[in-house]
């Protein structure tokens, strides 16, 4: 699960045009009878660690009953320089169906490489659909995708330790969380009382969502970066008070070092992670290590979260478009979504997440109604590759740089990464 996530939560793709020439056609005959769909293939890509085998095994099953004689070909892909062999797939007509993330979607649908699939939505279950979880799908109002999973960032704390601060229980409040920190931060073999990097800006976008705000605004058809926002200035202001309790580095983010290996050490008191970045059983008992979501200002609902996921996608040109969606219904349905749901991520509706009861999954669905998603912009991805700007404006602040003239200077080359400013 750990490189699924880690796209899941920021991994950029690489874009470049792909042809779109359209494709129609309907499978079955018009006696009736079950339609014979020998000699067709259907091809997807799904990612390195995102489907257990068991969902691979009893979707090929289900498969191969509804479309008799039809191949299902499940092909699964590495995260590291999957954008590019994306775009090729997309242009060469290599994939049908494909697993994409959802700071990537925008990109692809933008260039023509996705079908438009607002008529099959219904079909497809779309009515059910959680909307935060759908937005990366929609492009223009026109359904190009459709949600599969999500995960979102919780606290991960050590329960040994915050046991021996005299800590009972978990915080409610923002101010009930920091008198926790300062406890532990009193106490004899504490290192530090949370690790939180200076750029751990997926856990900042968070804060601004729980704000009422935006990372980037919309004003008529033009984008802006919106850091000058009371928002997230509002939200910066947590994000500082959290990260004045952690040793971490103000110039780096949470995979340098990874943070998972901090924590495992046994003298950090709390991280902000996802459920993969929880210790192995190797390094610290399962029973040792606690969730709760990151509280909010007030007790009736926690910090907003960044929701990062896959969605899942039909090429526009597939040649089997009829079966293509076939394979997605089956791939959506609840029967595969509650599997989903089972093994710690975030189905795509509400309905079934009672489904998911690993301690982190519930810590997750507990703050993933105030998620949000990153714009939904097909130039998204160009703010978060290095230099990320976010990140730069981050740790400029945390290093003492007024926030008010930073915010504006890196506000200008956020729109600038959208092509928005010329």
């Amino acid at each position: 699960m750990k490189r699924q996530l880690i796209a899941a939560v920021g991994v950029a793709a690489m874009v470049v045009g792909v042809a779109a020439c359209g494709s129609s056609g309907k499978s079955g005959d018009s006696a009736g009878k079950p339609a014979n769909y020998n000699g067709k293939t259907v091809t997807a890509w799904l990612m390195d660690g995102s489907a257990p085998q068991a969902w691979q095994d009893g979707v090929k099953a289900d498969f191969a009953t509804q479309f008799p004689g039809a191949k299902l070909n499940i092909q699964i892909q590495k995260w590291d320089g999957v954008g590019a062999k994306i775009t090729t797939g997309l242009s060469d007509n290599s994939v049908d169906v494909l697993e994409v993330g959802n700071t990537q979607t925008a990109g692809y649908a933008s260039t023509g490489g996705l079908m438009d699939l607002t008529s099959a939505k219904a079909d497809l279950g779309g009515s059910d659909w959680a909307a935060n979880l759908n937005a990366s799908s929609v492009l223009d109002g026109k359904q190009y995708a459709a949600p599969w999973y999500f995960s979102n960032r919780v606290v991960i704390y050590n329960k040994a330790l915050w046991t021996k601060a005299g800590i009972t229980g978990t915080p409610k409040t923002l101010d009930e969380f920091y008198a926790d920190l300062d406890k532990l931060k009193a106490t004899q073999g504490v290192s530090q009382p949370i690790y939180l990097p200076g750029q751990e800006w997926y856990t900042y976008f968070g804060l601004i969502a729980g704000e009422g705000g935006q990372i980037a605004k919309q004003n008529g058809s033009a984008w802006a970066g919106n850091l000058e926002s009371a928002e997230a200035k509002d939200a910066f202001g947590t994000y500082t008070k959290l990260q004045s309790y952690s040793t971490a580095p103000k110039d780096k983010d949470e995979a340098t070092p990874p943070q998972t290996d901090v924590f495992s050490k046994g003298d950090v008191g709390a991280m902000i992670g996802l459920g993969w970045e929880a210790p192995a059983a190797k390094d610290m008992p399962a029973d040792n290590v606690g969730y709760f979501p990151l509280p909010g200002k007030t007790a009736d609902k926690p910090s907003g979260v960044f929701l990062g996921g896959s969605n899942l996608a039909v090429a526009q040109d597939t040649k089997n478009p009829d079966l293509a969606k076939g394979l997605l219904k089956i791939m959506l349905s609840d029967k595969y979504e509650s599997m989903m749901a089972s093994s710690g991520l975030i189905p795509n509706k509400t309905s079934l997440n009672s489904l998911a009861t690993t301690p982190f999954a519930q810590a997750a669905i507990a703050a993933s109604a105030n998620g949000a998603t990153t714009p939904n912009l097909a130039n998204w991805t160009s703010v978060e590759n290095p230099p990320s700007p976010i990140k730069e404006f981050m740790t400029a602040v945390l290093q003492g740089a007024d926030y008010d003239s930073t915010a504006k200077k890196y506000d200008d080359q956020i729109t600038t990464l959208l092509g928005q400013k010329q």
